[in-house]
């Protein structure tokens, strides 16, 4: 099965040296050079994998980022960008990328870390249970019963 990637970049070079590379190594390969252009293609294709710069006009990347993640929570998204900062790392991996990868950079660096994402799966796991009125979110460790949190005590087993 040939892997999709999206390659949004808004630097034409870069990109068609991403684009090249990545065709040679197999991949099915589409390009944005904005940020409404990527996201009409992601809309309208299906893609295995998304490298997203974030310095991109019309649209920045962050906020193709939460687009991305608002219709599809699943897919690897690696940020390709000259923000380099490390508050500009956390910041688009708390937003929701998977990897996060500073210019200037390496080829075979890029290459690996993307084949490294597609081998792993992001199916997100709901964290609620639910059963009648009464929802467990075990990810904070909190129960509601018909939507108002109940507090619960520690029982001592002693």
């Amino acid at each position: 099965m040939t892997m999709k990637l999206l390659i949004i970049e808004d630097v034409i070079a870069l990109q068609k040296t991403l684009v090249k590379g990545f065709q040679k190594s197999g991949y099915t390969v589409d390009a944005a050079e904005d940020g409404e252009q990527a996201l009409d293609l992601f809309f309208d294709n299906n893609y295995n994998l998304v490298v997203l710069d974030l310095n991109l006009p019309k649209l920045d990347g962050l906020d193709v980022l939460k687009e991305i993640r608002n219709e599809n929570k699943d897919i690897p998204v690696l940020i390709l960008s000259a923000r380099s900062e490390m508050n500009d790392k956390i910041m688009g991996l708390d937003k929701g990328a998977n990897d996060y990868l500073a210019k200037p950079f390496d080829f075979p660096e890029l290459e690996a870390r993307v084949r490294a994402l597609l081998r792993r799966s992001f199916k997100t796991v709901d964290t609620d249970i639910v059963c009648g009125g009464v929802r467990v979110d075990t990810s904070l460790k909190r129960v509601f019963i018909h939507n108002e949190e109940t507090q619960l005590t520690k029982k001592n087993m002693g």
